[in-house]
């Protein structure tokens, strides 16, 4: 198995991998279902859907930043990030989220929230958003939701995260 993960924005041709890649990773489709509805959402971003490919092109990752706000504030949501389950704690789920931020950072982009797994997500510099005024309309635990200032220029805004009409909340 590679450790040498290969990072870059989606392309149309890549919509049925990232599919199967996210429908593996998760229970349900509905993550899947979710990816599928960002698309036609202006939440989207063109840029800022990235998969990992192993050395030989096959895709085995993927992670998504789509538009969201912290009040009136624009930022991004990273979701999903999925895994095929047999690439699993290889560093393609680190590569894909990794170069997703660097693709939001290198077009201006500041802020980006995280509902996940509190053990994970601070390896990339995402904190408790409680913590900076932040939170959610949905009862989650409070380590659970986080964000990440991609510029220390610019500390994250206080407020409520509003999420695209696809998430449902």
């Amino acid at each position: 198995m590679s450790n040498t993960w290969i990072t870059r924005a989606e392309t149309s041709a890549d919509t049925p991998d990232v599919r199967a890649i996210v429908v593996a990773a998760f229970d349900t489709p509905a993550e899947a279902d979710l990816v599928d509805a960002l698309r036609g959402d202006t939440a989207w971003i063109d840029g800022l859907s990235i998969v990992t490919t192993d050395p030989d092109g096959r895709l085995v990752g993927h992670a998504l930043l789509t538009r969201c706000h912290i009040g009136d504030t624009p930022a991004l949501c990273l979701a999903p990030v999925a895994v095929l389950p047999e690439y699993q704690k290889t560093g393609a789920g680190t590569a894909a989220i990794r170069a997703a931020l660097d693709a939001a950072r290198n077009k201006g982009e500041r802020y980006v929230t995280v509902l996940g797994h509190p053990a994970y997500y601070p390896r990339f510099g995402f904190t408790r958003a409680s913590a900076y005024g932040i939170g959610i309309s949905v009862d989650v635990p409070d380590e659970a939701m986080m964000a990440l200032a991609l510029d220390t220029d610019h500390p994250l805004p206080a407020g409520m995260v509003r999420y695209a009409a696809p998430f449902g909340i």
